[in-house]
């Protein structure tokens, strides 16, 4: 399925809901479903022209348990639901109410994307440096050898490897 823009997803709505078209024939049209035609349209009319306008947001945990209140409380369905709240994909509902069900509501709390950032217990660690000539000084050292000794070893295991290895002709 194409990706369609918001001026387009507005005109199927549109004439859908003018009722000269069924739902199938718009969505021949435009290449689409026509379980497509009818969210626009239910998008539509719960929200109007800003039913179209995407947003990028972070939703609240708040928000998120009210939306799945509301939809424990009438029996609607995540689709249905996602149109009421102005939700882009039904599956964000679907994934929201697994998390509560496994995890609580704690699991509704948003994350922050990309790479965790270094806790400052362990910048600290790699700030302070062990006092030359004492036990912990040592064992850093005797570990640092121990991981290059390693590292040699399978480098020279790798060496020879290719060396035994007969070269492919062509």
């Amino acid at each position: 399925m194409a990706k369609y823009t918001s001026e387009g997803k507005l005109q199927a709505a549109l004439r859908y809901l003018d009722g000269k078209e069924s739902s199938t024939e718009i969505a021949e049209s435009m290449g689409t479903n026509h379980a497509a035609i009818l969210k626009w349209a239910r998008l539509y009319e719960h929200h109007g022209v800003e039913a179209f306008i995407k947003r990028y947001t972070n939703y609240t945990v708040q928000f998120k348990l009210d939306v799945l209140n509301y939809m424990i409380e009438h029996g609607t369905s995540s689709r249905e639901t996602a149109a009421i709240f102005n939700i882009p994909t039904p599956s964000t509902l679907d994934s929201w109410k697994k998390q509560f069900e496994t995890k609580g509501p704690d699991a509704l709390q948003s994350r922050k994307k990309g790479r965790l950032s270094m806790k400052k217990e362990t910048k600290r660690q790699l700030k302070q440096a062990p006092v030359e000539g004492s036990s912990e000084a040592l064992q850093a050292r005797i570990k640092q050898l121990e991981m290059e000794n390693e590292y040699l070893k399978k480098l020279n295991a790798l060496v020879q490897d290719k060396e035994i290895s007969p070269k492919k002709t062509r």
